[in-house]
């Protein structure tokens, strides 16, 4: 097995090579590891089985074991995603501005690879694809190490986009899989910054306050998902109940489901009982506040915690509120700054709702489960990135690149 070094020097000298490769190379590439995947499947499938097998018998919640399963159908969209990243506009040597200065010198700027990029991220082994599609197509080296539950799927995936880059004649060192998934071996990934220029965490609250708190490498924080959709007093009942249902039913295991209700006052003695007859149709547990308990006997009483918890099961939070005001502070107080909705038919409560709420990706009558880069367009996503600086959102091509500042002169020296 190769020592962190190692994989750090091979990574640093890949991506001097890959800040080269012309956008064609790049493409012809993704489309022959995502042949590869396709062609590997049987072998994939075998080892996501062992991953599946072995964390059930660990005692993993159902919602998780989702997030780690591969299908037939899943490896294909992998594949896919492959696929839409090549056919999506090359940002790297973009010139984004070109200004002539008075003393002459000619001043611009031009969009560049960010280096070597590092990932620690959990379960969900199609990250493993994801990550690599966009790295590579804006001519990073990526380093990754997954969780110990999916560890046999992401070598089985790695191997496969070995396969597919040796058959473009591009170097495999492209994306270098850490194998050794031990605790150790990520605190010292974290402090890899000989190597590594930019540490990306993908996974849950543990996970992300570990990499800010030991890392020495600058980090782009991926944040837990603690989603909410707010019920306005003008909301259309039908259109609220599709929504809700959709946002927390349709996957329990991701960042974008939604984990906690807000009703408004006036409308909670109608919109409750129905909000509970669909929900528990689906087995979803509300634990509530007190003056929503009193509406509906069946609910479970909510602590303060359970307003800041990430559930990823069957189980969401509410609250009613009397304002449209107490419900964005209730929102800015417990979000995770990923995503928020409002369900309303009223223009002045939408733009408020949008204006006022921090969060990447503010909905109006939607569910939160749009918050991811596919979705927005960009074939895939390294992660949703719930910070303020340089990334905010689902990251796409443009968010793994930085630029440099290219000047021409003719003679010019500084008086």
């Amino acid at each position: 097995m190769r020592s962190l070094e190692e994989i750090g020097m091979l990574a640093k000298k890949a991506s001097v090579k890959l800040a080269l490769l012309l956008q064609d190379e790049k493409n012809k590439a993704l489309k022959a590891c995502a042949a590869a995947l396709i062609d590997m499947q049987d072998k994939i499938l075998e080892a996501n089985q062992e991953d599946v097998k072995r964390s059930r018998e660990n005692g993993v919640k159902e919602s998780l074991i989702d997030r780690l399963m591969l299908t037939p159908e899943r490896i294909k969209a992998m594949a896919d995603g492959l696929i839409e990243v090549s056919a999506l506009p090359d940002p790297i040597g973009e010139v984004i501005s070109m200004q002539l200065r008075p003393n002459g010198l000619t001043i611009g700027e031009k969009r560049v690879p960010l280096g070597v990029i590092g990932m620690i991220y959990e379960s969900r082994p199609n990250v493993t694809a994801d990550a690599f599609a966009l790295c590579f197509k804006t001519g990073n080296a990526v380093i990754l190490r997954g969780g110990s539950d999916a560890i046999k799927s992401n070598m089985a995936i790695v191997a496969a986009l070995h396969k597919g880059l040796k058959e473009a004649g591009v170097t495999k060192d492209a994306v270098l899989l850490i194998e050794d998934t031990s605790r150790e071996i990520a605190n010292k990934m974290m402090r890899l910054d000989d190597y590594i220029d930019v540490l990306i965490p993908r996974g849950g609250a543990g996970l992300i306050g570990s990499v800010k708190e030991n890392s020495s490498i600058p980090v782009i924080e991926t944040g837990t998902g603690n989603c909410h959709i707010y019920v306005d007093e003008f909301a259309d009942f039908d259109m609220a109940l599709d929504i809700i249902d959709n946002a927390k039913t349709q996957r329990l295991g991701v960042c974008n489901t939604c984990e906690s209700l807000v009703i408004h006052e006036k409308i909670s003695k109608e919109f409750i009982p129905k909000l509970y007859q669909r929900l528990n149709a689906k087995g979803i547990e509300i634990r509530a506040d007190e003056r929503a308990c009193a509406i509906c006997s069946e609910f479970t009483p909510a602590t303060e915690e359970d307003y800041a918890t990430e559930y990823l099961d069957k189980i969401i939070s509410l609250k009613v509120v009397d304002s449209i005001d107490e419900a964005i502070l209730h929102i800015n107080k417990y979000n995770t700054k990923h995503s928020d909705a409002i369900i309303t038919k009223d223009y002045n409560n939408a733009m408020k709702f949008h204006n006022e709420i921090d969060a990447a990706a503010v909905y109006v009558n939607a569910s939160t489960r749009f918050t991811d880069g596919n979705e927005f367009g960009f074939g895939a996503e390294i992660g949703i990135s719930t910070q303020k600086l340089h990334a905010r959102g689902p990251m796409g091509l443009k968010a793994l690149t930085t630029t440099k500042y290219i000047i021409f002169g003719n003679g010019q020296i500084r008086q």
